[in-house]
């Protein structure tokens, strides 16, 4: 079973296209440019895992 940080670096990674969720104290690197509908894949998938964790 995934932590809840991995579930959320693995959606990151696979939808959202990031390669980390930590801080790097860059602004290039900390802040990126999303789609809506990337946004709105993202928060679906992380509310599916959320409800296979119960």
């Amino acid at each position: 079973m995934q932590t809840r940080d991995e579930a959320l670096a693995k959606i990151a990674a696979t939808i959202l296209d990031l390669e980390t969720l930590a801080t790097r104290n860059s602004d290039r690197l900390d802040f990126h440019e999303l789609s809506v509908w990337g946004i709105k894949a993202a928060l679906e998938a992380a509310y599916a895992a959320g409800q296979e964790a119960k």
